[in-house]
């Protein structure tokens, strides 16, 4: 697994000078648009740093996609030419109908396809093209419905002229040429994506994993010793479950900074992996649209399940009015940039709060001393007879039982309560579904959390609908117990 094939920074200036050179032949100017649909491979960054380097703004997008909804995300971007890699070609006749304004379709690997390859016909160092800076317009993953293009602003500045949030994350994770940046994550998400291309700008070395394996992982880090690395709780959870032999084959005393967003870790979770790594956990939360808080190991054992402390971040009730200290409401941040999604102003609008402040659509509350506490996404509440239940804290819990290898909490219908808290369950492999597990895991968060937050029924599947990123699409999960919605 994996193909242990290098790109050299001297390489990636001439491989994708020639590609952004093609580009411009092609007719593209500052401004323009393309996508990327292509999985980790050696000629992601050239495509990435093709557009960096010219004033294109580039679309990553997900591989993973039904065809309809990849054409979606390339239709709304309006990207005038789509990189695909040549694992994805039988996609591309499903893609075209849905696409018209798509003026050429270049191949990645394969040099035996009917569509154009990516290289071979730019010519390195005869640049006709306007050495500009490019941006990435990252979509949201969909999760609760469409994925939103996250429009920022394209400023025309010089090639080799960071942008502002390049340098703001330049500034907190102190990147430079000794950085070793492992990312075990799929790069069409916007922080991989992002911060390989910010660790390059700086000179340091990427080591980018084609698939997440957990072992795999671990022998990465041993073998080529990387500083920093970026995961989410989910990955987290997989390399805690394997056995006590196969994790002390590994040394991975060499991470300084072990970084994880996109989902709440579990507190059991996050103790165990610093028990094992050391306070080397770096968490923040934040999102494409703006926000950011950041919480060190250290800080963080003294406020177990915080995400960090900011004064830029208001807890406020569906009035807008900002509510008391240890009270749940929807977490909004006084925004440091402007955006907009992209073709959607009544969802940019629904963003911002009558002060001027932005929500990621996530719900939770400040304590006493600051410190800011994720409860859920606000679309994944429960409520039952009146009652709030966020499911990630009842996912927390079950996640830690030793037979289940992934869960999710949702409300189905009550007819009484108008919704009742359910488990879906995915079960370590040998392991079997039984009424006797079912009640031994109600049972084991029963004794764990208040019983109302509990699963009164237990689901068993074989997958969980679950990103590479480790956000579950519980839309697809509601979907089948709520037809009538």
């Amino acid at each position: 697994m994996g193909s242990g094939l290098t790109l050299s920074y001297a390489e990636l200036e001439r491989r994708s000078d020639a590609l952004a050179q093609r580009l411009y032949d092609f007719g593209l100017r500052f401004g323009d648009h393309i996508a990327i649909l292509m999985e980790n491979r050696i000629e992601y960054p050239i495509a990435v740093w093709a557009a960096q380097r010219s004033g294109l703004v580039m679309t990553p997008i997900n591989w993973h996609l039904a065809a309809d909804e990849a054409a979606y995300v390339i239709h709304n971007c309006g990207a005038r030419i789509v990189i695909v890699s040549d694992q994805q070609l039988d996609l591309i006749d499903k893609l075209k109908a849905a696409t018209p304004q798509v003026e050429h379709w270049l191949i990645a690997g394969t040099a035996g396809s009917p569509h154009q390859a990516m290289e071979g016909q730019g010519e390195f160092g005869k640049v006709r093209y306007e050495a500009l800076e490019g941006m990435p317009m990252c979509y949201s993953s969909g999760t609760s419905g469409r994925p939103k293009g996250i429009a920022l602003q394209l400023e025309r500045v010089p090639f080799g002229d960071s942008t502002s949030a390049e340098h703001m994350l330049t500034q907190y994770m102190g990147f430079n040429a000794e950085t070793i940046y492992l990312s075990p994550a799929p790069l069409y998400h916007t922080a991989p994506f992002v911060w390989t291309k910010v660790v390059v700008r700086n000179g340091g070395t990427v080591i980018v994993m084609e698939k997440f394996d957990a072992e795999q992982c671990l022998a990465l880090i041993a073998r080529y010793r990387p500083n920093l690395a970026q995961f989410v709780p989910t990955m987290f959870i997989r390399m805690l479950k394997l056995p006590n032999e196969i994790r002390a084959k590994y040394d991975v005393s060499s991470l300084k900074r072990a970084v994880h967003a996109a989902a709440p870790c579990p507190v059991e979770t996050k103790e165990k992996m610093i028990a094992w790594w050391g306070p080397v956990l770096f968490e923040f939360y934040a999102g494409s649209e703006g926000g950011w808080v950041q919480i060190e190991s250290d800080e963080w054992l003294q406020h177990r399940g915080s995400v960090g402390k900011t004064s830029k971040v208001h807890i406020l009730d569906d009035n807008f009015n900002e509510v008391s200290r240890n009270t749940v409401g929807v977490i909004y941040f006084e925004p440091d940039f402007k955006f907009e999604y992209l073709g959607d102003s009544k969802k940019t609008a629904e963003t911002f709060s009558p002060q001027g402040w932005m929500t990621l659509g996530d719900m939770g509350y400040v304590d006493e001393q600051g410190y800011l506490f994720l409860s859920d996404r606000k679309s994944h509440m429960i409520i039952s007879g009146g009652v709030n239940i966020y499911p990630q804290e009842t996912e927390n819990i079950l996640i830690t039982h030793p037979a289940i290898f992934d869960v999710a909490v949702i409300g189905v219908p009550n007819e009484d309560f108008g919704e009742e808290v359910k488990a879906v369950v995915e079960l370590e492999p040998g392991l079997s579904p039984s009424d006797e597990l079912r009640r031994d895991l109600i049972e084991y968060c029963r004794a764990r959390i208040a019983h109302f937050k509990c699963p009164r029924s237990v689901d068993f599947v074989e997958h969980l609908p679950r990103l590479p990123n480790g956000k579950l699409l519980k839309r697809e999960l509601r979907a089948k117990y709520w037809p009538a919605h």
